[in-house]
């Protein structure tokens, strides 16, 4: 068995559905893990997936994140969980917003709904 590893610096950048940039490190057949940007002040579409639980862990920045229709100032060194089926939102702050997102199971443009 050979060890994967994947370097940010190899990763080409995406746009998700939901409108924030993502690279993502790792995609396997049971979780993914990607990093997430939005620009000071972006918002991510509001949104949920049916099958995925999320989990982020903000690493720079912050924001507001809206999930099921409360609200909650974030900030760096946060996580938050996003069970399956929760709809959600996050809105950068002045600095915007860098966080790690993994997916159980992975993340799907086919498993991301809209109002």
């Amino acid at each position: 068995m050979s060890v994967d590893v994947t370097r940010r610096d190899q990763l080409e950048p995406f746009t998700t559905k939901d409108g924030s940039e993502i690279r993502e490190y790792l995609h396997t057949g049971v979780q993914s893990l990607a990093e997430a940007t939005l620009a000071p002040g972006q918002s991510t579409q509001r949104h949920r997936h049916l099958l995925s639980e999320e989990i982020y862990l903000l690493v720079e920045g912050g924001g507001t994140m809206e999930l099921d229709g409360e609200e909650r100032e974030v900030r760096a060194d946060d996580a938050i969980l996003i069970p399956a089926g929760a709809w959600h939102t996050l809105t950068a702050g002045p600095q915007g917003v860098r966080l790690l997102c993994c997916c159980v199971p992975p993340y799907s443009h086919a498993d991301t709904y809209f109002n």
